[in-house]
């Protein structure tokens, strides 16, 4: 990716030939999640890639946008045929916070992971992870703030950037290349290498030992955090003991 908005996969083919084939680059799209699911539907190989410049209509989790200036960003989308069963597919979400995280290593940055996806440095996030589900294929999307220095007013957390936090632009397209290498290893990591992923997740998890306040299903917690269950279950310390939460709408550090 080049500062002309070209793409031209030069940095994917030192992972494998095949990374440089399956990236679909769009200088604009809607949603990259959107495209890599029509793509998924009709047909698209796991592993395949939909990477755009400038995303109309990103989102978040529960719906929420999802903006990055174009040129400043990485929005990008990962189809996945996954063999484990779909019980196992919400780990995806991990994995991917995960291996985002450890990307910005090389970068001089230690990342830690927000329950159940986002990235943090420095107490602000500077990624997101969208995990969305759907007959045989698993769509994995991120965005990462990479050069972006000016955020909108009114954002749920404090955000920042690679280029705020090392005081300079980086190569956006070596930013990819990390992210990629630490997915492929960190995905594969589901079933029978999850403890592995998690005694790692575990590590970098910014909520531990942190009050906090959910929504759990409609249901408002507030409580402790002690960590994460081998499972990938939020440990929760509240007033009637100690709780494991499997999903939540929204976490607030109190």
């Amino acid at each position: 990716m080049t500062s002309e908005n070209e793409w031209d996969g030069v940095a994917l083919r030192e992972i494998s030939p095949e990374w440089a084939r399956r990236v679909i680059f769009l200088p604009e799209c809607g949603s990259t999640n959107d495209e890599a699911r029509r793509l998924a539907i009709k047909g698209a190989p796991g592993l395949s890639v939909v990477l755009t410049e400038k995303q109309t209509a990103g989102r978040g989790r529960r719906g929420q946008p999802w903006t990055c200036p174009p040129g400043e960003g990485l929005a990008f989308s990962l189809i996945l045929r996954p063999q484990e069963p779909m019980a196992l597919w919400s780990r995806f979400a991990l994995a991917t916070g995960l291996a985002m995280a450890e990307a910005l290593d090389s970068f001089g940055l230690f990342a830690g992971v927000k329950w159940p996806n986002d990235v943090w440095v420095a107490g602000k996030k500077i990624c997101g992870v969208l995990v969305e589900a759907d007959a045989g294929f698993v769509v994995v999307g991120v965005g990462l703030n990479v050069n972006v220095v000016e955020f909108p007013n009114g954002l749920a957390h404090p955000a920042t950037s690679l280029a705020l936090e090392l005081g300079e632009k980086v190569s956006r397209e070596e930013v990819l290349v990390s992210c990629l290498q630490r997915l492929l290893l960190r995905l594969d990591q589901i079933g029978a290498g999850f403890g592995d992923l998690m005694e790692e997740w575990s590590t970098r998890c910014v909520l531990a030992g942190n009050d906090v306040r959910l929504d759990a299903g409609g249901v408002l917690k507030t409580g402790r955090v002690e960590g994460l269950s081998s499972q990938g279950e939020l440990l929760l310390r509240t007033e009637e003991g100690l709780e494991k939460v499997l999903q939540a709408s929204e976490i607030r550090m109190l």
